[in-house]
């Protein structure tokens, strides 16, 4: 009798170990990068942690925030990454600081001690004019070589952008009109554009489906994933605005209270560490490091960009996007 209560004492024991290991805490991340890059991450995780379960899961940007803001530290979401910088300065305050994770020698001014140690710089996502040759021809036009040019009415209906709205390229764009032309002069510009516009995209990566639908001849996108494309047999052509490629900053970031747990500690310094690394270097590629390697064939050299003061203050956002009519 007695040998047979230690041995279901053992078994008990035994299963309740084999319970908490199959219904161990889960890591949420939520990424507002594109999903093949997502999938990647979730990959790499996988491998170099294969005893934690983790969940990358996607979410915009600006939907991302939001959950934060209104949930505070009870949400699920323990590492964010890739969200607009605006929107991180938004939630700073439920964000970890994050002093001593980051190894990389980050560029001036992008440093995580310039971020408040609240984040890690994860990207910069650049933009130009994206025309597809075939297209063009098919209308017999000629690309366009300015902002200007897209008023042009033999190209109407056939420009694509992404709604500023709900993307942080659309809204890169937008803030860059308002810097040079002024926010009355911005505005004006987006009327007259208007007319020849096929449609305000949800989603930064919409133009560059249309395009290679062959639904537009020109879209305002991003030139990564326009590179990508041009690589994949694309006739694609990248045209770089007269005032400068248009950019914005994203950040990746640890939730308040996440900093005490090792596990999430782990996987953040992964990330930002090492994954960012890789995604630099095969996806995301324009600079934001020191030393930073560049393995995407055929990516433009000696990009200029455009003066994009402001882009990542949260209230002129909100500002821009409330006088934003379509």
């Amino acid at each position: 009798m007695k040998k047979g209560l230690i041995l279901l004492l053992v078994l008990t024991l035994v299963f309740a170990g084999l319970a908490s290991v199959g219904n161990k805490e889960s890591i949420v991340i939520c990424a507002s990068s594109e999903q093949f890059r997502n999938d990647e991450l979730q990959k790499q995780l996988n491998e170099r942690f294969p005893d934690k379960n983790i969940i990358v899961m996607y979410m915009s940007t600006g939907k991302a925030a939001a959950k934060v803001f209104a949930e505070g530290p009870g949400t699920e979401i323990d590492i964010l990454v890739g969200l607009e910088t605006g929107y991180m300065n938004k939630i700073s305050d439920q964000l970890a600081d994050i002093s001593g994770l980051s190894t990389l020698p980050y560029t001036e001014g992008l440093t995580p001690a310039d971020n408040g140690n609240r984040w890690v710089t994860w990207e910069k996502q650049a933009g130009a004019i994206i025309v597809n040759t075939e297209v063009l021809a098919r209308y017999g036009l000629e690309a366009p070589k300015t902002y200007e040019d897209l008023l042009k009415p033999e190209y109407k209906g056939l420009v694509a952008m992404p709604d500023p709205k709900s993307s942080g390229t659309g809204y890169f764009f937008y803030k860059s009109w308002t810097n040079t032309m002024g926010t009355d002069g911005a505005l004006e510009f987006v009327d007259k554009l208007y007319s020849n516009i096929k449609q305000f995209t949800e989603s930064g990566s919409g133009p560059i489906k249309l395009l290679k639908q062959g639904e537009v001849a020109i879209g305002l996108a991003l030139t990564f994933q326009a590179v990508n494309e041009i690589n994949d047999g694309q006739p694609f052509e990248i045209i770089f605005p007269e005032t400068g490629s248009p950019y914005s900053l994203t950040g990746t970031a640890m939730l308040n209270g996440r900093e005490t747990d090792r596990d999430i500690v782990e996987v953040y310094q992964f990330i930002i560490n090492e994954f960012l690394v890789y995604d630099k270097e095969n996806f995301s590629p324009e600079n934001v490091y020191e030393g930073q390697v560049n393995k995407i064939e055929g990516y433009p050299q000696d990009i200029v960009y455009a003066d994009m003061s402001g882009i990542q203050l949260i209230t002129e956002k909100e500002r821009l996007l409330a006088l934003w009519k379509y």
